[in-house]
């Protein structure tokens, strides 16, 4: 940490404290300032028992930064930097803190000693003050950019990995445990060479080979005994080099064994499709069942190494990165959480990004739920959706749509993914400090303990991804499933996701009697296709929008589609109507008086989003501004060359909304509407009673930005 954020870190807890006021668009709102200083004490005073006596399920999350200097522990300039660091996460408010940096770990075999002495100190400061720390790395690769380019592209945008590799020389003899790195590769099936990711200028490993798995274990049964971490998420369970690999024989044999197929020559056009493309994630012929059975082959392969790795770690809370749950190109990647998901304790999405393009959040609502009902479906396991900022207002978007989701906010910078730190750049504690002493002192919602209210179930259907379903539009089915989530949110209805294993279980699916939605779902197998025909004939209703059934789970196509069938039935509740792709089916249904919403909104900016949430059986409602303008950085771009998210501003008009609320489906009690842009203030929402089951709801939410909350007075 240089002088200058120390200086800056210290003039803002010194803000804090005194209530020296900022103003609104400054680092600390005066505000936010009034409600710290009387939280800090009671954060500080550590409960030594805690560690040992709690489950370990976090709730404010935030990313440990490393940098090069760190593996010079244990010189003080270090150790110092640990116990200030782990001081100032304590004042923040936050409970959990996971490991960025160091990332590709094999890069540093040489210097095991040195980082594990660091981390082991990194805990002993931070349980002090009884926060959990886990670590974050990546066991499948190696930096090794192939040529000056790359290695110039490497240390301009992959900083944040913490950068030290062997030159190219000395990289020939990279080992551990007397296993080779170059001898643990993928193989690149269009040459032979190693397996290569220009994305990051990575080497893979493969998953099959023996060799791998066996340096691997070594390596978590050595950083287990080393350094008493509480959790572990062990990234990149996925294959960066896509559908170029893996063609070493462990992979063949490994094919031949579970699925009795061979991987062809590149030349094979019938199993490897158009390969005109670079992108070898847009490669493949899905109409062939040998290469839809090949992508599973290598999706199990991860999952086996979770497997191990779970054997080694025994009960420590194990998690991995998921950046996406959805769309068919992460069959190129081999990412498949569904699959992973009995392994894991903690499941992460990765969210928020740096750039201005992070305001639009509307479309990521089906990621963030659908990532939440697969963590729930495994013991309501803790879902974090990780945020990645540069300046306070992206650290703020990232708060609340955490608490809009309601899953576990993990806030991070990502400077050094940048070409250099900003100037002005703060540190993840300072950035978030104010909201969650905020959150602490008037919110503070038990995820663990609440429920979403739910009005419809959304459909998302992991066959008809694994088996590359598209309709003749050429639109996939997950583009259906967002199509559909962002025209729920806009009319603020509530729903939750339904998914290949659940739709197939006829007493889980005749349980509930909200809607089933059924959009572009073209794989459908015979026993879903029961449990639905079962939910129609019990009386429940279905949203279906064509094509439906076209071919099994396999992907092999049925020689009459299921929904003819359907059509003949005349189920009762059944609704065929237009795609949410070309048109807003809950207008169509409500047009046709096929569906009422709970909650409609008869006035004011028609931009607020509304979730509501039952926390031990009391509403909570939480509001998220969805028309949000993003002020760009002047100079600072990403990767992407996109400009970095500096400021965010609302365009509202009238923020005094009203809306009816069916009072036969949802009964309000008194409640008061609390924003972090209103430091201590609660504001009386107003409930009267318009006939026998319509209350209207006047919520007054003036001088509000982004978020606020309306919930019983705390």
């Amino acid at each position: 940490m240089n002088r200058e954020k120390n200086t800056r870190r210290e003039f803002i807890k010194m803000t804090a404290v005194s209530g020296v006021a900022l103003g609104v668009s400054g680092n600390v709102s005066q505000l936010l300032a009034q409600t710290i200083a009387s939280d800090i004490q009671e954060i500080m005073t550590p409960d030594t028992n805690e560690l040992k006596a709690n489950p370990f399920i976090p709730h404010r999350a935030a990313s440990w930064w490393c940098t090069l200097e760190d593996i010079l522990w244990p010189q003080k300039k270090v150790t110092d930097k640990i116990k200030h660091r782990a001081e100032a996460f304590a004042k923040a408010g936050i409970d959990t803190a996971i490991n960025f940096g160091f990332h590709i770990r094999f890069d540093y075999s040489n210097y095991f000693h040195q980082l594990h002495g660091y981390y082991r100190n990194v805990c002993e400061e931070l349980h002090r003050y009884n926060i959990r720390f886990m670590d974050h790395y990546s066991c499948n690769h190696t930096t090794r950019p192939r040529n000056e380019s790359e290695f110039i592209k490497v240390h301009k945008w992959q900083r944040h990995h913490v950068l030290l590799f062997p030159d190219s020389v000395a990289a020939r003899h990279a080992q551990y445990e007397g296993h080779l790195f170059d001898d643990l590769c993928e193989l690149d099936i269009t040459d032979g060479s190693r397996g290569y990711s220009g994305a990051y200028q990575i080497e893979v490993f493969c998953p099959n080979n023996p060799g791998f798995l066996e340096m691997h274990r070594k390596y978590l049964t050595r950083l287990l005994k080393e350094v008493p971490l509480d959790g572990i998420q062990v990234d990149d369970m996925c294959d960066y080099a896509g559908l170029r690999t893996c063609g070493c024989r462990y992979c063949r044999e490994r094919l031949k064994r579970d699925y009795d197929r061979v991987i062809p020559p590149f030349s094979d056009k019938d199993f490897w499709g158009n390969t005109s493309g670079k992108n070898s994630y847009h490669w493949g012929n899905y109409e062939n069942p040998a290469f839809r059975d090949w992508l599973r082959m290598k999706s199990d392969s991860f999952v086996d190494h979770l497997k191990m790795i779970r054997s080694v770690i025994g009960g420590k809370p194990l998690m991995t990165c998921v950046s996406s749950s959805g769309p068919i190109v992460l069959n190129s990647l081999s990412l498949n959480v569904e699959k992973m998901a009995p392994e894991l304790d903690f499941f992460m999405l990765e969210n928020v990004g740096i750039n201005i393009h992070g305001v639009n959040w509307v479309h990521m609502d089906a990621e963030a739920l659908n990532q939440k009902d697969i963590a729930h479906k495994q013991g309501k396991a803790p879902a974090l959706a990780l945020s990645y900022t540069i300046y306070e207002k992206g650290g703020y978007l990232g708060w609340s749509l955490a608490r809009f989701w309601g899953v576990v906010n993990w806030s991070s910078t990502l400077n050094s993914r940048l070409i250099e730190e900003p100037p002005d750049a703060m540190e993840i504690e300072d950035i978030i400090s104010p909201y969650n002493h905020w959150e602490l002192k008037n919110s503070d919602l038990a995820n663990s303990n609440s429920q979403d209210f739910v009005e419809a179930r959304l459909v998302s259907s992991l066959d008809c991804r694994e088996n590359g379903w598209r309709n003749e539009q050429g639109q996939e089915q997950w583009d259906s499933v967002k199509a559909w989530s962002s025209a729920l949110v806009r009319h603020n209805m509530g729903y939750r996701f339904l998914r290949s294993a659940e739709l197939a279980d006829e007493r889980a699916l005749c349980s509930e009697k909200t809607p089933l939605i059924l959009d572009n779902v073209g794989s459908i197998s015979n026993a879903q296709w029961h449990a639905i025909k079962k939910h129609l004939a019990e009386g429940g209703t279905a949203w279906v929008s064509l094509p439906f059934g076209v071919c099994d789970d396999k992907g092999i196509k049925r020689s009459v589609p299921l929904s003819e069938e359907l059509m003949k039935m005349r189920y009762k509740n059944l609704v065929i109507l237009p795609s949410a792709v070309v048109a807003d089916p809950l207008k169509y249904l409500m047009s046709k008086n096929k569906f009422h919403p709970v909650v409609k909104q008869i006035s004011g900016d028609a931009n607020w989003a509304i979730r509501i949430r039952f926390y031990d059986k009391n509403p909570v409602l939480h509001f998220l501004k969805t028309a949000l303008v993003a002020i760009p950085h002047p100079l600072i771009k990403d990767i992407s060359g996109v400009p970095v998210l500096k400021d965010i501003r609302s365009d509202s008009k009238d923020n005094k909304l009203v809306y009816e609320i069916d009072t036969a489906r949802l009964t309000l009690p008194a409640l008061f509407a609390m924003s972090p842009e209103w430091g201590k203030e609660q504001r009386k929402i107003m409930i009267s009673k318009m006939s026998r089951n319509v209350s209207r709801m006047h919520i007054n939410l003036e001088n509000t930005t982004i978020y606020a909350v309306a919930q019983q007075k705390t």
